[in-house]
Protein backbone atom coordinates (compact mmCIF):
# COMPACT_ATOMS: atom_id res chain seq x y z
CA UNK A 1 0.00 0.00 0.00
CA UNK A 2 1.10 3.74 -0.48
CA UNK A 3 0.25 6.13 1.96
CA UNK A 4 -1.78 8.79 0.90
CA UNK A 5 -1.02 12.75 2.11
CA UNK A 6 1.67 15.11 2.21
CA UNK A 7 4.76 13.30 1.67
CA UNK A 8 3.56 10.74 0.46
CA UNK A 9 2.20 9.07 -3.30
CA UNK A 10 -0.70 9.93 -4.89
CA UNK A 11 -2.34 6.82 -6.05
CA UNK A 12 -2.38 6.09 -9.23
CA UNK A 13 -6.32 4.79 -10.94
CA UNK A 14 -6.65 1.00 -9.93
CA UNK A 15 -5.85 -1.76 -12.57
CA UNK A 16 -6.39 -5.25 -12.71
CA UNK A 17 -2.79 -6.12 -11.46
CA UNK A 18 -1.51 -6.47 -8.19
CA UNK A 19 0.72 -4.25 -6.48
CA UNK A 20 4.53 -4.96 -6.37
CA UNK A 21 6.07 -5.02 -2.49
CA UNK A 22 8.18 -1.34 -2.58
CA UNK A 23 9.40 0.30 0.50
CA UNK A 24 9.11 4.33 1.31
CA UNK A 25 11.37 5.94 3.30
CA UNK A 26 9.71 8.51 5.60
CA UNK A 27 10.41 11.69 6.38
CA UNK A 28 11.64 13.54 9.54
CA UNK A 29 8.90 14.61 11.73
CA UNK A 30 9.54 18.49 13.76
CA UNK A 31 10.49 16.71 17.37
CA UNK A 32 10.51 13.30 15.99
CA UNK A 33 12.53 11.18 13.97
CA UNK A 34 11.06 8.66 11.95
CA UNK A 35 13.15 5.99 10.84
CA UNK A 36 10.25 3.82 10.10
CA UNK A 37 9.57 2.30 6.91
CA UNK A 38 6.43 2.40 5.04
CA UNK A 39 5.96 -0.59 2.61
CA UNK A 40 3.58 -1.25 -0.21
CA UNK A 41 1.42 -4.35 0.17
CA UNK A 42 -0.97 -5.94 -2.50
CA UNK A 43 -4.25 -3.77 -2.64
CA UNK A 44 -7.35 -5.13 -0.34
CA UNK A 45 -7.58 -8.13 1.73
CA UNK A 46 -10.33 -10.29 2.19
CA UNK A 47 -11.97 -8.64 -1.27
CA UNK A 48 -11.12 -5.44 -0.48
CA UNK A 49 -9.53 -4.87 -4.21
CA UNK A 50 -7.33 -1.63 -3.10
CA UNK A 51 -8.04 1.85 -3.00
CA UNK A 52 -11.39 3.63 -4.64
CA UNK A 53 -9.51 4.59 -7.63
CA UNK A 54 -9.11 8.69 -6.42
CA UNK A 55 -6.43 10.14 -8.62
CA UNK A 56 -6.54 13.52 -6.87
CA UNK A 57 -3.63 15.49 -5.02
CA UNK A 58 -3.95 16.20 -1.37
CA UNK A 59 -6.46 18.65 -0.32
CA UNK A 60 -5.79 21.63 1.95
CA UNK A 61 -4.80 20.65 5.31
CA UNK A 62 -6.65 21.26 8.65
CA UNK A 63 -5.49 24.20 10.15
CA UNK A 64 -3.98 23.53 13.73
CA UNK A 65 -6.65 24.05 16.44
CA UNK A 66 -6.57 27.76 18.10
CA UNK A 67 -6.21 26.43 21.70
CA UNK A 68 -3.93 23.79 22.56
CA UNK A 69 -4.56 21.83 26.01
CA UNK A 70 -1.95 20.72 28.65
CA UNK A 71 -0.34 17.77 28.70
CA UNK A 72 -2.26 16.97 32.07
CA UNK A 73 -4.54 13.49 31.81
CA UNK A 74 -6.99 15.91 34.01
CA UNK A 75 -7.31 18.21 31.52
CA UNK A 76 -10.94 19.24 30.11
CA UNK A 77 -11.92 18.95 26.74
CA UNK A 78 -10.66 21.45 24.22
CA UNK A 79 -13.86 23.91 23.82
CA UNK A 80 -15.82 22.80 20.37
CA UNK A 81 -18.33 24.17 18.46
CA UNK A 82 -21.84 22.71 18.92
CA UNK A 83 -22.42 19.71 16.48
CA UNK A 84 -25.68 21.42 15.78
CA UNK A 85 -24.30 24.63 14.52
CA UNK A 86 -24.08 25.60 11.13
CA UNK A 87 -21.33 24.77 8.60
CA UNK A 88 -19.09 27.50 7.50
CA UNK A 89 -17.76 27.58 3.81
CA UNK A 90 -14.36 25.97 3.42
CA UNK A 91 -13.22 22.74 1.56
CA UNK A 92 -15.51 20.76 3.20
CA UNK A 93 -18.97 22.44 3.25
CA UNK A 94 -21.85 20.24 2.42
CA UNK A 95 -20.13 17.40 3.66
CA UNK A 96 -21.20 15.12 6.52
CA UNK A 97 -18.89 13.61 9.10
CA UNK A 98 -19.72 11.61 11.71
CA UNK A 99 -16.90 10.93 14.22
CA UNK A 100 -17.59 7.76 16.60
CA UNK A 101 -15.63 8.16 20.09
CA UNK A 102 -15.20 4.61 21.27
CA UNK A 103 -16.52 3.65 23.88
CA UNK A 104 -18.63 5.43 26.77
CA UNK A 105 -17.07 7.30 30.31
CA UNK A 106 -20.45 5.41 31.77
CA UNK A 107 -19.60 1.78 30.44
CA UNK A 108 -18.45 0.68 33.53
CA UNK A 109 -20.98 1.35 35.40
CA UNK A 110 -23.59 -0.80 33.12
CA UNK A 111 -21.65 -3.68 32.72
CA UNK A 112 -25.28 -6.09 32.14
CA UNK A 113 -26.20 -3.86 29.47
CA UNK A 114 -23.58 -3.36 27.24
CA UNK A 115 -22.57 -7.76 27.27
CA UNK A 116 -26.05 -7.91 26.05
CA UNK A 117 -25.47 -9.58 22.41
CA UNK A 118 -26.46 -7.95 19.29
CA UNK A 119 -26.59 -8.84 15.65
CA UNK A 120 -23.41 -8.08 13.39
CA UNK A 121 -24.22 -9.79 10.64
CA UNK A 122 -22.05 -12.51 10.70
CA UNK A 123 -22.72 -13.24 13.99
CA UNK A 124 -23.57 -12.30 17.91
CA UNK A 125 -21.43 -9.85 19.90
CA UNK A 126 -21.20 -8.05 23.00
CA UNK A 127 -23.31 -4.23 22.38
CA UNK A 128 -20.11 -2.50 23.84
CA UNK A 129 -16.82 -2.78 26.16
CA UNK A 130 -15.50 -0.48 28.62
CA UNK A 131 -12.38 -0.03 26.38
CA UNK A 132 -8.86 0.19 28.07
CA UNK A 133 -6.47 2.25 30.13
CA UNK A 134 -3.20 3.48 31.02
CA UNK A 135 -1.72 1.66 33.88
CA UNK A 136 -2.27 4.98 35.61
CA UNK A 137 -6.17 5.16 34.83
CA UNK A 138 -6.42 7.25 32.11
CA UNK A 139 -9.48 5.43 30.30
CA UNK A 140 -9.55 4.84 26.81
CA UNK A 141 -13.10 6.46 26.41
CA UNK A 142 -11.53 9.47 28.07
CA UNK A 143 -9.16 9.98 25.44
CA UNK A 144 -11.42 9.15 22.24
CA UNK A 145 -14.06 12.09 23.32
CA UNK A 146 -10.85 14.30 24.18
CA UNK A 147 -9.78 13.15 20.58
CA UNK A 148 -13.20 13.66 18.68
CA UNK A 149 -13.87 16.84 20.48
CA UNK A 150 -10.49 18.37 19.07
CA UNK A 151 -11.18 16.88 15.39
CA UNK A 152 -15.07 18.59 15.66
CA UNK A 153 -13.46 22.06 15.73
CA UNK A 154 -10.99 20.86 13.19
CA UNK A 155 -13.34 19.92 10.65
CA UNK A 156 -16.30 22.16 11.61
CA UNK A 157 -13.42 24.94 10.82
CA UNK A 158 -13.30 23.77 7.31
CA UNK A 159 -17.02 23.52 7.06
CA UNK A 160 -18.09 19.83 7.27
CA UNK A 161 -21.24 19.30 9.10
CA UNK A 162 -20.10 16.68 12.02
CA UNK A 163 -21.71 14.88 14.25
CA UNK A 164 -20.45 12.60 17.17
CA UNK A 165 -22.35 9.02 18.22
CA UNK A 166 -21.61 9.71 21.71
CA UNK A 167 -20.79 13.03 23.46
CA UNK A 168 -20.38 11.63 27.06
CA UNK A 169 -24.31 12.70 27.17
CA UNK A 170 -26.20 9.31 27.56
CA UNK A 171 -25.65 6.67 30.41
CA UNK A 172 -23.93 3.90 28.26
CA UNK A 173 -23.44 2.40 24.43
CA UNK A 174 -24.46 3.06 22.14
CA UNK A 175 -24.12 -0.49 21.12
CA UNK A 176 -21.77 -1.10 17.78
CA UNK A 177 -25.04 -1.85 15.39
CA UNK A 178 -26.41 1.78 16.41
CA UNK A 179 -23.22 3.10 15.97
CA UNK A 180 -23.01 2.03 12.33
CA UNK A 181 -27.00 3.47 12.11
CA UNK A 182 -25.81 6.73 13.19
CA UNK A 183 -23.70 6.97 10.60
CA UNK A 184 -25.78 5.46 7.77
CA UNK A 185 -28.64 7.53 8.92
CA UNK A 186 -26.31 10.47 8.71
CA UNK A 187 -25.77 9.90 4.91
CA UNK A 188 -22.12 10.34 6.43
CA UNK A 189 -19.50 11.02 3.41
CA UNK A 190 -17.34 9.54 6.42
CA UNK A 191 -17.42 7.92 9.02
CA UNK A 192 -14.13 7.40 11.85
CA UNK A 193 -14.21 5.95 15.16
CA UNK A 194 -11.36 6.88 17.71
CA UNK A 195 -9.89 3.89 19.69
CA UNK A 196 -7.15 3.35 21.74
CA UNK A 197 -5.75 -0.35 22.14
CA UNK A 198 -4.78 -2.51 25.13
CA UNK A 199 -1.63 -4.81 23.90
CA UNK A 200 1.36 -5.88 25.76
CA UNK A 201 4.51 -3.82 26.75
CA UNK A 202 6.46 -3.34 23.95
CA UNK A 203 3.57 -3.52 20.92
CA UNK A 204 3.52 0.08 20.13
CA UNK A 205 2.23 2.63 17.47
CA UNK A 206 -1.41 3.15 15.56
CA UNK A 207 -3.02 1.28 12.86
CA UNK A 208 -6.12 2.07 10.81
CA UNK A 209 -8.76 -0.97 10.79
CA UNK A 210 -10.35 -1.62 7.48
CA UNK A 211 -13.76 -3.21 6.95
CA UNK A 212 -13.45 -6.34 4.58
CA UNK A 213 -15.87 -7.70 2.54
CA UNK A 214 -18.53 -9.05 4.07
CA UNK A 215 -22.29 -10.58 2.91
CA UNK A 216 -23.61 -12.07 5.84
CA UNK A 217 -27.48 -11.48 7.35
CA UNK A 218 -27.77 -7.59 7.96
CA UNK A 219 -23.92 -6.67 6.52
CA UNK A 220 -23.61 -6.20 3.07
CA UNK A 221 -19.89 -4.09 2.94
CA UNK A 222 -19.19 -4.43 -0.44
CA UNK A 223 -19.95 -1.15 -1.75
CA UNK A 224 -18.07 0.75 0.93
CA UNK A 225 -15.32 -1.62 0.69
CA UNK A 226 -12.60 0.06 -2.06
CA UNK A 227 -14.11 3.99 -0.33
CA UNK A 228 -12.96 2.65 2.85
CA UNK A 229 -9.64 1.37 2.05
CA UNK A 230 -9.22 4.43 0.18
CA UNK A 231 -9.79 6.85 3.38
CA UNK A 232 -7.77 4.54 5.96
CA UNK A 233 -4.93 5.20 3.79
CA UNK A 234 -5.28 8.78 3.54
CA UNK A 235 -5.91 8.75 7.11
CA UNK A 236 -2.62 7.02 7.83
CA UNK A 237 -0.26 8.85 5.60
CA UNK A 238 -1.59 12.27 7.13
CA UNK A 239 -0.97 10.39 10.79
CA UNK A 240 2.14 9.36 10.12
CA UNK A 241 3.42 12.99 8.86
CA UNK A 242 1.97 15.15 11.76
CA UNK A 243 2.01 12.66 14.81
CA UNK A 244 5.60 11.14 13.99
CA UNK A 245 4.14 7.63 15.40
CA UNK A 246 4.89 4.66 13.34
CA UNK A 247 2.85 1.77 11.65
CA UNK A 248 1.59 -0.64 14.60
CA UNK A 249 4.73 -2.52 15.47
CA UNK A 250 2.19 -5.50 16.31
CA UNK A 251 -0.65 -5.56 13.63
CA UNK A 252 -0.70 -4.94 9.91
CA UNK A 253 2.58 -5.88 9.12
CA UNK A 254 4.40 -3.10 9.18
CA UNK A 255 1.51 -1.38 6.86
CA UNK A 256 -0.29 0.31 9.75
CA UNK A 257 -3.77 -0.80 7.99
CA UNK A 258 -5.50 -4.11 9.25
CA UNK A 259 -8.82 -5.92 7.49
CA UNK A 260 -11.14 -7.25 9.44
CA UNK A 261 -14.42 -8.69 9.52
CA UNK A 262 -15.73 -9.24 13.29
CA UNK A 263 -16.62 -5.62 14.20
CA UNK A 264 -20.30 -4.70 13.73
CA UNK A 265 -19.57 -0.83 13.31
CA UNK A 266 -17.88 -1.80 10.25
CA UNK A 267 -19.66 -4.47 9.35
CA UNK A 268 -23.15 -2.90 9.38
CA UNK A 269 -22.30 0.21 7.59
CA UNK A 270 -23.19 1.21 4.44
CA UNK A 271 -21.09 4.58 3.76
CA UNK A 272 -17.28 4.84 3.87
CA UNK A 273 -15.79 3.78 7.56
CA UNK A 274 -12.67 2.85 9.30
CA UNK A 275 -11.38 2.76 12.78
CA UNK A 276 -8.25 4.04 13.88
CA UNK A 277 -5.99 2.79 16.84
CA UNK A 278 -4.06 5.78 18.27
CA UNK A 279 -1.60 3.93 20.37
CA UNK A 280 -1.06 1.55 23.27
CA UNK A 281 -2.46 2.53 26.50
CA UNK A 282 -0.62 -0.79 28.06
CA UNK A 283 2.99 0.32 26.82
CA UNK A 284 4.64 3.69 28.73
CA UNK A 285 5.85 4.81 25.67
CA UNK A 286 2.56 5.29 23.81
CA UNK A 287 0.92 6.21 26.93
CA UNK A 288 3.13 9.14 27.20
CA UNK A 289 1.68 10.72 23.94
CA UNK A 290 -1.39 9.60 24.81
CA UNK A 291 -1.59 11.58 27.86
CA UNK A 292 -0.27 14.45 26.25
CA UNK A 293 -2.81 17.30 25.35
CA UNK A 294 -0.88 18.63 22.74
CA UNK A 295 -0.11 14.82 21.33
CA UNK A 296 -3.58 14.30 20.89
CA UNK A 297 -4.10 17.81 19.02
CA UNK A 298 -1.50 16.22 16.47
CA UNK A 299 -3.46 12.93 16.25
CA UNK A 300 -6.70 15.05 15.94
CA UNK A 301 -5.33 16.79 13.23
CA UNK A 302 -3.85 14.19 11.48
CA UNK A 303 -6.99 12.45 10.95
CA UNK A 304 -8.69 15.32 10.45
CA UNK A 305 -6.58 16.14 7.56
CA UNK A 306 -6.75 12.42 6.01
CA UNK A 307 -10.84 13.20 6.57
CA UNK A 308 -10.13 16.21 4.77
CA UNK A 309 -7.65 15.23 1.65
CA UNK A 310 -10.21 12.13 1.34
CA UNK A 311 -13.43 14.10 0.46
CA UNK A 312 -11.65 16.89 -1.91
CA UNK A 313 -9.26 14.76 -3.93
Amino acid sequence: MSYVGPDFETPQPRRPRRRLLAVTLAALVPGALLGWLVFEVVGGTGGSGGSSGSSGKAGSAVGTATAQSSPSTSEKPTPTTSPSAPAASGSLKGKVIVIDPGHNPGNFQHTAEINRKVDIGTNRKECDTTGTSTNSGYTEAEFTLDVAHRMRALLEKQGATVKLTQDNDRPYGPCVDERARIGNKAHADAVVSVHADGSGTGNRGFHVILPGSVHAGAADTRPIVDASRDLGERIAGNFVHVTGSAPSNYVGDGTGLDTRTDLGGLNLSTVPKVFIECGNMRDSKDAALLTSGPWRQKAAQGISEGIVNYLTS
